[in-house]
């Protein structure tokens, strides 16, 4: 499926990025795991990632808060594509780690909207090993329109 072109600025930026890696987010942390954009449509994301040694745990696999930023990051940056002006946070997380990556392999995270209400967007995340087309994670999450708190 070819990428949805839009007007939308904010979705704009991110397929302007597709397979490149973002070093300019206003998110540090994004700028830190270094995804490289593989496809930006309104309403999601789809990114691959290096896994490097910052990211590791001790005994050398995917630290699974490393996933859980990843998830967490992406789902975020997915409210951009829709080119809204309001701001909206993450008011939970829920992850399902199902198995491993290691130092240098090559995973991609891809999102979509599940709900979209006035207050509450509903998201998912699937984090996944490409060498072996194999799910690692999954986790879903509700942001916030901060703009609705009174």
């Amino acid at each position: 499926m070819e990428p949805q072109i839009s007007t939308n600025e904010k979705l704009k930026v991110f397929q302007s990025l597709i397979g490149r890696e973002v070093t300019q987010s206003p998110s540090h942390y994004m700028n830190w795991l270094k995804p490289t954009v593989i496809a930006a449509e309104i309403g999601s994301l789809h990114c691959s990632y290096i896994v490097r040694k910052e990211m590791t745990n001790p005994l050398g696999i995917l630290h699974g808060g490393v996933t859980a930023g990843i998830i967490d990051d992406l789902i975020g940056a997915t409210i951009f594509t829709l080119g809204l002006n309001d701001h909206f946070t993450t008011v939970n997380n829920n992850i399902d780690y199902f198995s491993t990556a290691k130092e240098g392999d090559l995973i991609s995270a891809k999102t979509r909207i599940v709900k979209r209400g006035r207050m509450i967007i509903n998201l998912e995340c699937e984090v996944c090993l490409l060498a072996k087309n194999r799910v690692i994670a999954k986790g879903t999450s509700n942001m916030l329109n901060v703009s609705t708190i009174k």
